[in-house]
């Protein structure tokens, strides 16, 4: 007897990635991940299968819809799993806007209100509503869930929310919603797991990858969040700029005679670590380089995390503990020295010897702060909601 399965992706401006999971006694139990990169020519499909990995060329191409892709990428799944004995595929959706506060079923009216705030995520939520509607067209009787990355943030305050403009603008949904939220929820969860005390007091979680935020919790509720109206707020990060004064724009679509889409491709693409530093959006390359600019791109980028920390700490009335996590909190210990170095007046002090080893627990005995280097998983909780959903309950 074949055992139950639930599929999730991930999607990503340009990449999708594909948990696998095995349902056991009512919990999802990863089994298998995959990623498709739509930047790589020809398109490559990669997956795991614990320590057994295959690297396979697809013969599609992509284009406006994402049938064929999906099509050839279920046949090659189907070789290793019983795609008929799949419960339900999960989505991560980036842009709930107000209108989602948890994870829904997808349905003729959840879609028509994720197509809604397409223009609030124009890079993101079309690639995942293509997702959606291919796997509808080619696997019609797989039940679809959508878990937002903008819900975890919902119980920001409203004085948190509101941009100082007028409140027309806030009632249009012109306020800051935030991100990363199925990451956070992870982090609060098994931070709760591994230290209680720690989860129970006021913690900033820092999510570094390409995509940078970080989120103030208080006992795992979030209270504040680094990114606001759009994935372009707060800190630098790889391509994109982060917090920027609106006169810049201002002066670059006026005297500087840039149009909108110049503009956009500044922001998104040309910007953060790799505008910083003219040579390369990867964090390990600039801390490999000797040239001044490399640093320079480094510093800049810790000095803003840094500062985001403390005023987080600002919203939650204090500091118990820091979380780092996702690709370069995870895995780049010069990063993390170089934030706790700058936060030491708030008490935080790390051990050298375990921040090199990425161990769990960084911070020294003389740390007022407690911390933590915490691996996330965004797909786990999006099999989580979605086989909540399909059981006919709500996390």
């Amino acid at each position: 007897m074949s055992q139950k399965m639930l599929v999730t992706f991930n999607a990503g401006s340009s990449t999708v990635k594909i948990g696998l999971f095995a349902l056991d006694q009512g919990t999802a139990r990863r089994i298998g991940k995959g990623m498709i990169d739509f930047r790589k020519a020809p398109l490559r499909f990669e997956l795991s299968e614990g320590p057994d990995r295959f690297d396979v060329e697809l013969k599609a191409r992509p284009g406006g819809e994402l049938d064929e892709v999906l099509g050839e990428a279920f046949e090659r799944l189907s070789w290793h799993y019983d795609l008929d004995d799949v419960a339900a595929i999960g989505h991560r959706v980036v842009h709930g806007g107000d209108l989602f506060t948890g994870p829904v079923a997808v349905d003729g009216e959840s879609l028509a209100r994720m197509e809604e705030l397409v223009a609030l995520a124009p890079l993101h939520q079309p690639q995942a509503l293509k997702l959606i509607y291919a796997i509808a067209r080619l696997r019609p009787g797989i039940r679809q869930t959508a878990s937002f990355d903008t819900a975890f943030h919902r119980t920001n305050a409203e004085i948190v929310r509101r941009f100082a403009l007028p409140r027309e603008l806030h009632d249009q949904g012109i306020r800051r919603y935030g991100f990363h939220g199925l990451s956070y929820k992870f982090i609060a969860t098994e931070l709760a797991r591994r230290d209680a005390k720690a989860a129970s007091g006021k913690v900033v979680a820092a999510h570094l990858g390409s995509g940078a935020s970080l989120c103030g919790l208080d006992n795992g509720i979030s209270r504040d969040t680094s990114m606001g109206f759009s994935t372009l707020d707060g800190v630098p990060m790889a391509t994109r700029c982060g917090a920027l004064d609106a006169g810049v724009l201002l002066h670059l679509m006026g005297a500087g005679g840039s149009t909108l889409d110049d503009v956009e491709d500044l922001l998104y693409n040309r910007s953060g670590l790799l505008g910083l530093s003219g040579i390369s959006a990867d964090s390990r390359v600039l801390l490999e380089s000797d040239r001044p600019q490399a640093r320079e791109a480094i510093e800049v980028f810790t000095f803003r995390i840094a500062g985001e920390i403390a005023r987080l700490a600002t919203t939650l009335g204090g500091l118990d503990a820091i979380v780092f996590t996702a690709g370069v909190g995870e895995h780049q210990p010069a990063v993390r020295a170089d934030i706790c170095k700058r936060l030491e007046w708030l008490g935080v002090d790390i051990d050298r010897i375990a921040n090199a080893a990425n161990a769990t627990s960084i911070g020294s005995e003389r740390s007022r702060v407690s911390v933590f280097v915490i691996p996330t998983d965004e797909e786990q909780v999006i099999a989580d909601e979605a086989l909540s959903i399909a059981n006919g309950a709500r996390p």
